[in-house]
């Protein structure tokens, strides 16, 4: 058996992630005191009281999502007493997530990450005023396809595929009148469901070069270790594990595709069965269901999934 931990990205976070987590075990805990410390915000209150609304600002959410797989990771590690690395072969995220999988490899100290995704999630929603951009989910194409409407439907506009989720899911980015553009064009084409997804900017595609120019800067200046473990990239849906390159890689991804379905395919392909994913809810999960070939799929959130899962560990 080869697994992997894979780590969600924005779209997971709902009020009350974490409480119970919090409540349980004092790791998870430490955890989140130590993201409100680097943030200077009471991060954890948001999480557990709300507003949905505010947790949902990207700022807010992506250091929250990391903060719920962190305390899962550590709480595993604690509970378990083993190293994440013992256990894995690779470490994967979707998006912010690579920031989790990453923080979980040792790559970035907890509170580094947790500074790091507030600007990020500040630096992207600057790079677009509200309204200019937006997001859409093709379902029922596959990627080839979706990459053809997203190219018809740019007309001399951004309009780009920016996630590939697999199982015929792939979503398209850029300004609001193409992607507009790209639903009508994907129902021509015999799409099941397309629809405008409710996102504040058009993330991974090239009208968020400001925020990869703000990244750029904002990653030179923390020191990144070696993983303990490689990291599966979404930028090249294969292995890395030197700092720089990572460095590189996590730049390129805010502008870049989130290759997932080659990621999983690779990872499948490498010999991974079990895919544990840390953290809030069940989206990659799902997204895994449709790419690989019968996977063990464990999603560890809470602290029942904690204890069902550190019985097959």
């Amino acid at each position: 058996m080869t697994r992997a931990f894979i780590f969600p990205g924005q779209g997971s976070q709902s009020v009350g992630m974490g409480r119970e987590l919090a409540e349980a075990f004092g790791t998870a805990r430490e955890v989140f005191d130590e993201v409100n410390e680097a943030l200077g915000q009471n991060l954890s209150k948001l999480m557990w009281e709300g507003p949905q609304e505010d947790l949902t600002l990207t700022e807010n959410a992506q250091p929250a999502i990391m903060a719920v797989s962190l305390a899962v990771v550590r709480t595993l590690e604690k509970e378990g007493g083993f190293r994440l690395a013992d256990k894995a072969a690779f470490v994967a995220g979707h998006s912010l997530g690579e920031y989790s999988a990453l923080a979980a490899a040792g790559t970035f100290t907890v509170a580094d990450t947790a500074r790091l995704l507030k600007r990020r999630g500040q630096a992207m929603q600057r790079a677009v005023p509200v309204g200019e951009g937006a997001m859409a989910a093709l379902l029922g194409l596959d990627f080839d396809q979706a990459a053809e409407v997203a190219s018809l439907a740019a007309q001399g506009e951004v309009c780009a595929a920016a996630n590939d989720n697999g199982g015929g899911q792939v979503v398209v980015s850029g300004k609001k009148a193409a992607v507009e553009r790209a639903i009508e064009i994907a129902k021509e084409k015999g799409a099941k469901r397309s629809m405008l997804l409710p996102v504040s900017a058009p993330f991974h595609c090239e009208l968020m070069q400001p925020a990869a120019d703000e990244m750029a800067e904002a990653l030179a200046g923390v020191d990144l270790k070696t993983p303990s473990l490689p990291l599966v990239a979404n930028v090249t849906a294969s292995r890395v594990a030197d700092p720089a390159t990572i460095r590189d890689l996590l730049v390129k991804q805010v502008t870049g595709m989130v290759r997932w379905r080659e990621s999983v395919l690779y990872m499948e392909a490498e010999g991974v069965t079990v895919f544990a994913e840390i953290g809030a809810g069940k989206a990659l999960s799902g997204m895994v269901k449709r790419i690989a070939k019968e996977p063990e799929l464990h999603a560890v959130g809470t602290p029942a999934d904690l204890e069902a899962f550190l019985k097959t560990v």
